[in-house]
């Protein structure tokens, strides 16, 4: 153990080489869980080091298998029940206690450590390609604590299907106020029948369809989020972040929405963040949490089986990047990335439903020839902006994209990048991006000009207030095709606001990039 100690404090940044990402466990510190907001959820006694171990893969049988949570019979729910329960009930200074396992999300996610190696540094997995396989390590981890509590070496959490229609409402024993899954910081009115909204806004806090047509919007919606905006490694799982990086500035497609706007959708609006899930500081309080990031680990498992799996990453930096969670046994494990990226090995599965976003790739809202001369006219009749600008978005903004420099490779996607986005204010953001939009009528993700959305929850670090540049990067490659404008020089890039907090963001520009 004492070698594992000295171990831990060797550097791992050998002369600039090794870049991966750790913690530097002796380095928490209070962050901001919202800008206005400092809080602190640093383990006890976290100053001095604790022994760890290397992460083994369980034994292969028996397989848990992970199940919609919709479909749960009784016996299930009520083992969970029990041991959820049970994780309730322990004291504080037991890592595996529902607190502990909450305030992990906490300290990861509002950058309360420190990057080993790199004093001063925040270490915040959101917004980068750590996103993916962090939750994952902590639903693991998190999955077999409540197993070895009941004494169940089956026992697998459950997922929140609200990718497919049978699974867009809340699932029943969530919100029954009986039981330990309920909680109370949550928005009631978007208790069942509610179906989700995945692409929602803090000021349509109102229906904006009814059932049907919500469950519709939701699968173009998923398909623009799986398929037509991530062909490409950084669409879907977010930009590289590396030892030392200050900020990583654009996160991936899922991420952004719908992880982002469903953690808002189930928050309280009777709290200033919309607490509980929709502030990363406090959202793990809530069990719903668990099956919530179930879901999107499988949709990483589905991205990676859509596309062959020839979209994995093989950066030997993101690869080595570790964390450290205690384990069923009270052991401090160290787990690599690279340890996670076969979920047979770790001893789980998925039980699989259908995918019917696949077959939901929007139609265009106005016939291409139609849209062209509309916009022509439009465009000699109010001239647009420039691509290159600086500019509050306090209002709906249309500019002119050049498109001269095109694609050197067939396989490269087109983006639509939005540069030098800065948020201030401490309240939820949002807005659209369409292109050649035509119909200010037809503004849904159900059509085809729908390139995909900017969604930013903010909080996290030590200074308070998020001022760092972002970037939103969609891919844009397939609906060009299908708005027949692939072939245009230029084309109409269209910002829509959904949160009168949009006011409180500015932007520098929009351009084109290409993705190899």
């Amino acid at each position: 153990m004492l070698e594992k100690l000295q171990q831990w404090r060797k550097p791992f940044n050998n002369g600039g080489k090794n870049l991966a990402i750790g913690p530097n466990l002796t380095a928490c510190h209070s962050s901001y869980g919202r800008p206005d907001l400092l809080v602190y959820c640093c383990p006890p006694g976290f100053q001095t080091p604790v022994p760890f171990t290397d992460f083994k893969f369980p034994d292969p049988s028996p397989v848990r298998v992970r199940r919609p949570a919709h479909l749960l019979n009784e016996s299930f729910i009520a083992k969970y029940n029990k041991a959820l329960s049970i994780m309730k009930s322990l004291p504080y200074d037991d890592p595996r206690s529902f607190l502990r396992q909450a305030n992990l999300h906490c300290q990861f996610c509002t950058g309360a450590y420190e990057m080993l190696n790199h004093s001063g540094s925040e270490l915040n997995i959101h917004r980068t390609w750590m996103f993916f396989p962090w939750h994952r390590m902590m639903i693991y981890f998190h999955e077999r604590i409540l197993g070895s509590l009941i004494g169940d070496d089956t026992f697998a959490l459950p997922f929140w299907a609200w990718d497919i229609p049978d699974g867009m409402t809340i699932p029943d024993f969530y919100v029954d106020e009986s039981s330990p899954f309920f909680h109370s910081q949550r928005d009631f009115s978007h208790f069942p029948p509610r179906v989700a909204d995945l692409d929602y806004s803090t000021d349509d806090n109102d229906p904006r369809f009814d059932g049907k047509e919500q469950t519709e919007t939701n699968l173009a919606f998923m398909y623009n989020r799986m398929v037509s905006g991530a062909k490409k490694t950084e669409l879907f799982m977010g930009c590289t972040f590396k030892a030392g990086d200050k900020n990583c500035d654009s996160p991936g497609t899922i991420e952004s929405a719908p992880h982002n706007t469903l953690h808002t959708w189930i928050g309280s609006g009777l709290n200033p963040g919309r607490e509980d899930m929709g502030k990363f500081y406090s959202a793990a309080k809530d069990p719903v949490f668990y099956a919530h990031h179930s879901n999107i680990d499988r949709l990483w498992e589905v991205w990676r089986d859509i596309n062959d799996r020839k979209l994995d990453i093989d950066d030997s930096d993101w690869l080595n990047s570790f964390f450290f969670f205690y384990d069923e046994n009270l052991n401090l494990v160290k787990i690599k990335v690279k340890d996670v990226l076969d979920i047979t090995k770790l001893g789980y599965s998925y039980e699989e439903v259908d995918r019917p976003w696949l077959n939901h790739r929007p139609p265009p809202s106005v016939p291409p020839e139609q849209a062209r001369r509309i916009i022509k006219l439009k465009q000699n009749e109010n001239p647009v902006f420039s691509s290159d600008f600086r500019r509050v978005l306090d209002g709906k903004l249309t500019v002119t994209v050049d498109r001269s420099v095109k694609r050197e490779k067939v396989d490269e996607e087109e983006t639509v990048v939005v540069y030098g986005i800065v948020v201030r204010g401490k309240e939820y953001v949002k807005f659209d991006v369409y292109v050649n939009l035509s119909d200010d009528t037809k503004m849904n993700p159900k059509f085809r000009e729908f390139a995909g959305t900017f969604v930013h929850i903010p909080g996290g670090g030590r200074g308070g207030h998020d001022l760092k540049k972002m970037k939103l990067k969609l891919g844009i490659s397939e609906l060009l095709k299908d708005l027949k404008a692939d072939e245009d020089e230029s084309i109409w890039v269209t910002l829509v606001p959904r949160t009168t907090s949009c006011s409180n963001l500015s932007i520098e520009g929009i351009k084109i990039e290409y993705i190899k």
